[in-house]
């Protein structure tokens, strides 16, 4: 049997069809997909994400405990209420899991990390923590719920729900910071590609909130909506995009691998010196008609190939949309084919992210 949030009852009585994601019955819409998405686009919607996993690590060496297990440098958070996203490697450098660590004092810290992977990273931190980090307490606070509110105008939707001395310290907050609460851990991150907030609070009080948030003009959304918005603003899926056999480089995301300073011994840090990179991630947009779907071959004029990880339509932008893992030369060219039902079909290869703030953000080289 799947899991449940707290929600799980709201979610029923708005009428979401509920389905198995990562082990849990989570909504994947309340009526129209596509009206979800532009309401995030245009407005603002608020998500149930408390599938994913929370963890508190605290105690003497949980900074350095954490320069060890991430390939992102937590040395670079040295202020309280800041925040990185980070790739988790294994010793062959492969992504094991893509999150964010929140920094929240002198050795204390707040990892999300994706519900799928829960309990291999779980095991995994428990098992590098007992051999360089035994003074670090590991807690898997499966007491909380988390709520992303995103969209152009998600600051103003929670004024309209916490206090003013709350909102004060929310207004404050750039991307990538966070502040603690009575009301619960307001951080500026999200998934949508748009402005927004991802609130971490606990379980007993977070139906109270979902209805606030919902009577302050929030559309409530399914993960259909959150898969096309976060496949239009670029930003990758583990188990899709990411994987074990991909390093962060072939993947898109070599800017989260911090290989300064040369002595800070992370997992994977010697097998990605010694790998040169296989792929690279391109962003695909078809010029004719159909569908993008993960899987499809994209061939090169000059014979290379490569396949599409994520694909699907995009709402806003009317186009077939898809990133693409392809080899390093090949991201060079502006076009190339995809393979729908064995007929190819021209597509421009283009850098992602396909939208920005509800607007495109890159241009198509004309065939």
């Amino acid at each position: 049997m799947n899991l449940r949030t707290a929600l799980y009852d709201c979610h029923v009585d708005a009428g979401a069809r509920m389905v198995p994601f990562g082990g849990w019955d989570m909504p994947l819409h309340y009526g129209s997909q596509l009206q979800e998405h532009h309401r995030v686009r245009a407005e603002a919607g608020v998500f149930d994400v408390s599938h994913m996993t929370i963890v508190d690590l605290e105690g003497s060496g949980a900074q350095d405990f954490l320069r060890h297990l991430l390939a992102n440098d937590v040395g670079r958070l040295t202020v309280p209420g800041s925040a990185l996203y980070s790739c988790m490697l294994n010793e062959a450098g492969g992504i094991l899991d893509d999150l964010i660590v929140y920094f929240r004092g002198e050795e204390r810290y707040r990892l999300v990390v994706n519900a799928a992977t829960r309990a291999r990273d779980l095991a995994w931190i428990h098992a590098h923590r007992a051999a360089r980090g035994p003074g670090v307490a590991l807690t898997h606070r499966s007491d909380l719920a988390m709520l992303a509110v995103q969209g152009p105008v998600a600051e103003r939707v929670l004024a309209q729900v916490y206090p003013a001395a709350t909102m004060s310290a929310v207004r404050a907050l750039r991307p990538f910071q966070f502040t603690e609460q009575s009301e619960g851990f307001v951080a500026r991150t999200g998934y949508t590609g748009e402005d927004g907030f991802e609130i971490i609070l606990p379980d007993r009080s977070v139906s109270t909130l979902w209805r606030a948030l919902l009577a302050a003009g929030a559309a409530p959304c399914g993960l259909g909506a959150r898969d096309t918005l976060r496949l239009e603003a670029g930003l990758a899926l583990y188990g899709v995009d990411l994987d074990e056999e991909h390093t962060p480089a072939e993947c898109g995301l070599g800017w989260t691998v911090a290989m300064s300073p040369p002595g800070r011994d992370f997992i994977g840090r010697a097998a990605l010196a010694d790998r040169v990179p296989r792929f690279r991630q391109v962003g695909l947009v078809l010029q004719g008609r159909g569908v993008l779907r993960n899987g499809l071959t994209v061939r090169f004029a000059d014979g290379a190939e490569g396949m599409i990880t994520s694909g699907g339509f995009s709402p806003t932008l009317q186009q077939a949309i898809a990133l693409a893992r392809v080899p390093p030369a090949a991201a060079a060219h502006r076009q190339c084919e995809v393979l729908l039902r064995g007929q190819p079909v021209k597509a421009s290869v283009v850098k992602p992210p396909f939208v920005r703030h509800g607007q495109p953000c890159f241009s198509l080289t004309a065939p």
